[in-house]
Order: C-alpha cells, then sequence, then structure tokens
C-alpha cells in the first residue's frame, strides 16, 4: 500500500514494526478439536501428512525470503527428525510445541514438565542447539494454570508464546497484556510473546492467525496488522498450522463447532497467507526477544 493511501486512513508514516511468524508443527490428527474422536494412541494409524505441508510452507517461506519460528511437536519430530532439520538448515527458529499436544489444564504440573521436558530433549538433540521458546497446544495457558510459567522456566525457556489476550471458550487470558511483557518467576525472567489482537470497541480481537486467518475477510486482515504496526507501532504475532495447506486431508468427523473450525477456507489458506507475507514484513521470535532483552 503506498504511503499516502496509508496516511488517508490515519496511519503514521514511520518506519514498518516487523512481525513474527509462526507455525505449529503438528498433523492434522493432532488438533484438540478432535481429541473425543482421536485417541492419542491410534495416532500413528492416520496416514500423516505432515512432512508434505511443511515442505509446502517451508517453500512458500523462502519464495518470500521470510524466515519464521517453527514449534514443533515432539511426536512429530521424534518420527520425522530430518523435517526438524530441514527447517533448521533453512534457517528458521525451532520452538517446542510440547510431545502430546495436551492441553496445559488438563495435565498436573508434574505430567506437563515431564511432557515439555521429553519434546524439547528430542529437538535440541536433533538441531545439536538450545530451544528458547515454548508454544503450549490450543494456547492453554490459561488463569488457572499460570503456573506452567515457572516450569518453562526451570526447563531453559526464555520465552513462552501462549498466551492469548481473547476472550473463548478453549483458551484465552482477555486482560492479559497485548504486547510482549516479562514475566518474573523464581528470580528468574521469561518473557511472554502474545499473540496477535487489535483492540475495537473495548474488545480484543484475535487476527492474522488460523482459523481467523481464514475467516475474517483478507481486507480486515491486512488492515488490523497495518493498525497495529503503525498506530500502536507494535508488532503482530501470526502463526499458520501445515495441515491448514490442505484441502485435500483425511475428513475427521468431529463436533460441528470443531468441524467448522477445522475446515473453513482451507482451499484459500495458501493465497491468503501469500498475500500476508507479501503485505508486511515478518520474522522469527528469536529476533523480538533479542530486542526486547537488549
Amino acid at each position: 500500500m503506498p504511503m499516502t493511501d496509508l496516511k488517508s486512513q490515519g496511519f503514521s508514516t514511520a518506519p514498518q514494526v516487523i512481525n513474527a511468524m509462526t507455525v505449529d508443527v503438528e498433523d492434522y490428527f493432532h488438533v484438540s478439536g478432535f481429541e473425543d474422536v482421536v485417541r492419542r494412541e491410534d495416532w500413528h494409524a492416520f496416514p500423516s501428512r505432515v512432512e508434505m505441508n511443511t515442505r509446502r510452507l517451508l517453500t512458500i517461506l523462502a519464495d518470500h525470503s521470510v524466515k519464521a519460528t517453527f514449534f514443533v511437536l515432539g511426536w512429530v519430530a521424534e518420527r520425522f527428525p530430518h523435517v526438524v532439520k530441514e527447517i533448521h538448515v533453512a534457517g528458521h527458529e525451532i520452538g517446542c510445541h510440547s510431545y502430546w499436544h495436551r492441553l496445559v489444564y488438563e495435565q498436573t504440573p508434574a505430567q506437563f514438565q515431564e511432557d515439555t521436558h521429553r519434546a524439547k530433549a528430542i529437538l535440541e538433540d536433533i538441531t545439536g542447539g538450545p530451544v528458547l521458546g515454548y508454544r503450549a497446544p490450543s494456547y492453554s495457558i490459561v488463569r488457572r494454570t499460570l503456573w506452567a510459567f515457572e516450569i518453562l522456566a526451570e526447563e531453559g525457556f526464555i520465552y513462552d508464546s501462549s498466551v492469548y489476550p481473547i476472550l473463548r471458550d478453549r483458551y484465552g487470558i482477555p486482560g492479559a497484556p497485548r504486547f510482549p511483557y516479562p514475566v518474573k518467576v523464581n528470580g528468574a525472567c521469561l518473557t511472554e510473546i502474545p499473540l496477535g489482537t487489535i483492540r475495537l470497541l473495548g474488545t480484543n480481537l484475535p487476527i492474522a492467525g488460523g482459523g481467523y486467518l481464514r475467516l475474517f475477510p483478507e481486507s480486515f486482515t491486512h488492515w488490523a496488522i497495518r493498525s497495529v504496526n503503525y498506530r500502536e507501532r507494535m508488532p503482530v504475532v501470526c502463526y499458520i498450522h501445515p495441515w491448514e495447506l490442505d484441502a485435500n486431508q483425511p475428513r475427521l468427523r468431529g463436533g460441528g463447532l470443531s468441524t467448522f473450525r477445522h475446515y473453513v477456507n482451507l482451499h484459500d489458506t495458501e493465497r491468503r497467507l501469500k498475500s500476508l507475507l507479501r503485505g508486511h514484513r515478518f520474522c522469527p521470535i528469536e529476533d523480538f526477544v533479542t530486542t526486547i532483552t537488549k
């Protein structure tokens, strides 16, 4: 968009903020909305498409010269270590997305620590370097699971990107800060990198990620990111899953709302993602943390 157009819409013409592009690397049958119909002990029986879809995503990012943070599920990394290596060699950041994709609030602290430690160790063994960031399955660090921050700090993470400052049935902390902030735990400091929102009519609305990227009008998504960048001069954390590029994935029979959220506009995800990558600037989250903690 030309600067004259930005001015006419009330945007500042200051240098554009760089946003974060993130990827939650999981397969279509790992999705929390299908837990009632897909048992974890049966995951191995489903035809995996994560390898194909992740490579497709890597190609799209390379075509647009964008580096991202890939939060990889430990279960996926253990079975497809070569995919993790490909992500790493391509210059993207590797983050942890748990091992079993269990919601944090459905685990005890001990179970959460065991799951997190296992996944982090697998990823670090594959890449040969430290994994600094964590993202909870379905953004399930909520008010009643803030104890998770202490465990993440103990496990050596320096940032988390699990808090969604919105009100929703499965996740969200509506009153949480909308932009990166420090979390002090036992003398250590963890940085929280919240998912992207825009403030409208006194409410935080989710933008530029997952089903919201597929559901909301494309013009709204672009406007919302520009608004946060130029008016608030803050970054937007965007996210996508490899399975969202795959309209031909096997169809699962979940509940009505979960099914809608999962399949809405899958056929249009790739085009919308490419438009997003062309229209805005992106970097991995580790670049945020470097800037914030200086």
